[in-house]
């Protein structure tokens, strides 16, 4: 038999995990040049993105790397915590929990970005934001959510939500955007993303689409065209 049973209280509190990053610079110590945040894909971390991006590294920037927070379990139970991929964003098919996941992961890359700055501000001329797949989602919400603080936008095998800006066009007109695609990506289709970059052109952004003939990858082809993107804005080599 059932006893009676009285829901006294029921809430949500947060609950906290370390989340590593890591800045790296490159060039002459003290002198003026960008910062580079890197947003890795699904199932990556930050560890194996630095090693992929070790070609952008001859770009004389700050280069800062975060990992995303939410672990993905290793079910063969082979790998450390440590080493286990990571995800940026909950996300269930939802656009209301997109959105908000997204958001969520925003606040807190611009935590981390936030709390380098000082150390660094001086010397920044601009900040640039790179990500791929998942975290080139990110990227783009994050660079047309927080335009301030955002000069350049790369993004890998993502499509940039447009949407998000509710037609305040004119809070992007400063940044450069490039998006990078596979023609044989079947996971993000490419046509999404070109439809994208159109609108954004036909709103007076500085867009670009870079189609590859690769597929849903972060191979050597996709490096090569980010570094030279980047230094056709005026990034300068090591």
């Amino acid at each position: 038999m059932m006893q009676d049973r009285d829901v006294l209280i029921s809430g949500k509190t947060s609950f906290k995990v370390e989340v590593p990053y890591t800045l790296i610079e490159t060039g002459a110590k003290g002198e003026k040049k960008p910062l580079i945040v890197y947003l890795h894909g699904f199932g990556q971390n930050m560890k194996t993105f630095m090693q992929k991006c070790d070609h952008l590294m001859s770009l004389k920037a700050y280069h800062l790397f975060i990992q995303g927070p939410y672990p993905i379990y290793d079910r063969n139970r082979k790998k450390n915590v440590t080493d286990w991929g990571r995800a940026w964003y909950l996300y269930d098919g939802n656009r209301g929990q997109f959105i908000k996941s997204l958001e969520l992961a925003s606040e807190f890359v611009q935590e981390v970005i936030d709390k380098l700055l000082p150390m660094i501000e001086e010397n920044v001329s601009r900040i640039g934001v790179l990500g791929y797949s998942m975290g080139g989602y990110l990227a783009g919400y994050f660079a047309l959510t927080r335009w301030k603080h955002v000069n350049d936008l790369a993004v890998v095998g993502a499509r940039i939500k447009t949407e998000v800006l509710n037609n305040n066009w004119q809070n992007i007109q400063h940044i450069n955007i490039a998006a990078f695609h596979g023609k044989k990506d079947d996971q993000v289709l490419a046509e999404p993303q070109a439809k994208e970059i159109e609108r954004l052109k036909e709103k007076g952004v500085q867009a670009e689409l870079n189609l590859l003939n690769e597929n849903h990858s972060f191979s050597e082809k996709y490096l090569t065209e980010i570094l030279n993107w980047f230094i056709r804005l005026g990034y300068s080599k090591n």
